[in-house]
């Protein structure tokens, strides 16, 4: 139950009492690099703040439904810009087959000799393409500048309306299909805007132009070229959609499975190390990638199969075209310059063909990372506020439950019947066997989740009836394993607001105890935090949570098994602390201890979903029930009370 090894409060490398300073190996910039640093940060051009308001009921924009042409359409003028530029590209770079053709029919044929015409003819020729040239780069740094506006705008709807999501949602979800939406979906979307969706407009629009064109040079070759073409490859294109999309389907869900299942296996690697398992998890996530590789070589079929079918259709209508056209010439129906810009044309117009060929592929997938992003969008959080719900005005701290059922599923009830009430300033311990709804009454209490029957309130209001963001402004949380960012120390203390003086700062830290981990630290509370704090010990973390919940200044403070993981020389430690932060303050404290159920000024016991018992500490082991047993055989054994209670619960049950 310590808190292990080097890393301990009081002991060893990482705790307190240390030779060095306290579990933090440096996190800085080292000083071989220092200089090139600040020289790269004197040219970096200041940066505005950005100023975004948050609610959690999203704004009308962020309503719609999420489709790629409402995406482009929030951006019209670049959107407008874009369109002329392949307009003009389109148009400027069909011009040099016409001018080859009158070339040779008035500068190279027999009885029509003229250097002029056919420098004329290269003149204007470098003209257009000029001017083709010039188009596309400004057409791919306008598609690029409207790729990075909608993706930067995608980006931040994506994670505004993850923060909105209700805690179930991640508890049902995996992080690494979470992880997958925030950058492989908007990462395939970014490369279609940014580089497909372009090509795509200017290839379908130069096919259109060279249809016409065609249709003009010749209606029968044209007609004979539509008829050939068309058919075949519209049958073509409509089994590569239905075929893509089902391998581009699995091609997602595969990759969301390989980080998946990569998130799992390193953020367990202690525990994937301590039972051995590598070689396990080296084979289970082999099996994984497999299945990703599978669905990747079924996409590969799939195109393996369209883009040469596609090329063959273009060569046999060529190689048809020729003849035609050949038996035209000799029978001048058609004039060799003609012919020769026809072919021209027809080459180019098979390339579009193949071009978007390549440009459908990407914008299947992308279709189907639009189909998994409006999915997640789609999904509704469970706690939402009610239409123009008020803030809660400041509140004293008395708290009611009045016959509350709860189930995290509608089928299954984890609380029956729950009514209590809390007086404001009252220090509440809940104590009782595990999965027994201990911390599932916490979590009503901060409103993660709404009861499925009753009500919850505070101060009189109905938590379901007041604005969720005003009401945990008033709350803190310090949850059995702290979460500390990565970061600094003063980061992860000043969490809970912006407006924190360091006076206020130095409070906190003096009162909950930090100061003595902190004088050690190399560069005091500007020291930094690696991800996740796993560079402090247990109760090193355990501390600076408590130090941030006492400078959220909240009414009501939850301590769920704060101190269940601590060895008694750390506890006390953390004990200390605790005393800081309850005065004044209605507090609930989920316990496993009883030295911390004691400091409480009532105890309840909470089994199969109901409180048992009720009343101080003193009153609970008058009436020798439950609560008694368990604090006797606490004192007799030495055993932490959830055992206990988990055994005797156990005993009973058989």
């Amino acid at each position: 139950m310590g808190w292990g090894g080097g890393g301990g409060f009081w002991g060893g490398g990482g705790g307190f009492g240390g030779t060095r300073p306290a579990g933090m190996p440096f996190g800085g910039i080292p000083s071989e690099l220092q200089e090139g640093v600040d020289a790269i940060l004197k040219e970096e051009p200041p940066s505005a703040p950005y100023d975004m308001a948050f609610t959690m009921e999203p704004d009308a924009a962020e309503r719609q439904r999420l489709t790629l042409w409402k995406l482009l359409t929030q951006h019209p003028r670049l959107l407008a810009w874009c369109t002329i530029l392949v307009i003009i590209v389109a148009t400027t770079s069909q011009v040099g087959p016409a001018l080859i053709e009158y070339a040779i029919n008035h500068g190279m044929l027999p009885g029509h000799h003229s250097v002029r015409v056919i420098i004329v003819a290269a003149a204007a020729y470098l003209v257009v393409t000029i001017i083709s040239a010039l188009g596309q780069r400004s057409q791919v740094r306008a598609s690029g500048r409207l790729a990075s506006a909608v993706m930067h705008e995608l980006r931040i709807r994506v994670f505004r309306h993850l923060q909105r999501l209700s805690l179930s949602f991640f508890t049902e979800e995996k992080a690494g299909v979470i992880m997958t939406r925030m950058t492989s979906d908007i990462e395939n979307l970014q490369q279609l805007l940014q580089d497909g969706l372009n090509q795509f407009a200017l290839q379908g629009l130069t096919m259109v132009v060279i249809t016409i064109i065609l249709f003009f040079m010749n209606p029968l070759l044209a007609a004979i070229t539509v008829a050939m073409v068309v058919p075949p490859l519209f049958a073509a294109s409509w089994w590569f959609h239905r075929a893509s999309e089902r391998g581009y389907e699995r091609v997602r869900n595969g990759i969301a499975g390989v980080l998946t299942h990569l998130s799992e296996s390193l953020q367990g690697i202690r525990v994937v190390s301590a039972h051995n398992r590598q070689i396990h998890n080296a084979i289970e996530h082999r099996n994984v990638v497999g299945e990703y590789r599978d669905a990747n070589v079924y996409t590969g079929q799939v195109n393996a199969i369209y883009g040469p079918g596609s090329q063959l259709i273009g060569f046999l209508v060529q190689a048809l075209l020729l003849a035609i056209g050949g038996s035209m010439v000799l029978h001048h129906h058609l004039s060799v310059g003609a012919l020769v810009a026809y072919f021209l044309y027809v080459n180019r117009f098979f390339q579009p063909i193949q071009l978007l060929v390549q440009q459908y592929n990407a914008l299947q997938q992308s279709q189907s990372s639009i189909v998994k992003l409006r999915t997640l969008l789609e999904t509704q959080p469970e706690v939402v506020d009610i239409p123009d719900a008020p803030a809660l005005a400041p509140i004293n701290g008395e708290i009611r439950f009045d016959h509350v059922d709860f189930g995290y599923r509608p089928d299954r009830l984890v609380l029956h019947d729950v009514s209590f009430s809390i007086a404001p300033g009252e220090t509440i311990a809940l104590v009782g066997p595990t999965g027994g709804g201990k911390s599932t009454i916490a979590k009503l209490i901060t409103r993660f989740y709404d009861p499925t029957y009753g009500t919850i309130s505070i101060d009189g209001h109905d938590l379901r009836k007041v604005e969720q963001l005003s009401l945990r402004r008033q709350l803190g949380v310090v949850p059995q394993e702290p979460f500390l960012f990565a970061g600094t120390i003063r980061d992860n203390l000043t969490f809970p607001r912006d407006d924190i003086s360091e006076d206020e700062l130095n409070l906190a830290i003096d009162r909950v105890g930090l100061r003595e981990m902190i004088d050690r630290l190399p560069d005091g509370v500007d020291t930094a935090v690696h991800e996740r704090g796993q560079s402090l010990s247990t109760g090193e973390r355990q501390l600076l949570a408590l130090g941030r919940a006492f400078l959220a200044n909240p009414r009501v403070l939850v301590l769920d098994e704060a101190t269940s993981s601590l060895d008694l020389q750390s506890e006390g430690a953390v004990e200390r602390a605790l005393d800081a932060i309850l005065e004044q303050r209605t507090a609930i404290l989920i316990a496993h201890r009883l030295s911390t159920a004691q400091r409480a000024d009532r105890i309840m016991v909470v089994q199969g979903g109901r409180i048992t018992e009720e009343g101080s500490h003193e009153a609970l082991m008058a009436e020798e029930g439950r609560y008694a047993d368990l604090f006797n055989t606490w004192q007799q054994t030495g055993e932490s009370p959830a055992s206990s209670l988990d055994a005797d619960l156990s005993n009973e049950t058989r």
